[in-house]
């Protein structure tokens, strides 16, 4: 597999940025954005990829706005 072009790349971050800020309009209802995950996730290889770094995002910034809270059933045996 060769790597992706530039004009690709472009085509494939735009996809992924159309489908999350459909995402975040929706409160995560993915069912609304059907259309665009399927644009995003047909043609990019790097779907896993922008998942994965969409989910940390949303865990940073709930960190950062509400503080780390452990969970109750930590250290407790």
């Amino acid at each position: 597999m060769s790597a992706p072009t530039m004009e690709e790349r472009k085509a494939c971050w735009g996809a992924r940025d159309e489908f999350w800020q459909c995402l975040e309009r929706h409160a995560d209802d993915a069912s609304k954005c059907e259309k665009l995950r399927l644009v995003f996730e047909s043609r990019w290889q790097w779907v896993k990829y922008f998942n994965k770094r969409r989910d940390f995002l949303k865990y940073k910034r709930k960190l950062e706005t509400e503080g780390y809270h452990p969970p109750e059933a930590a250290g407790k045996s």
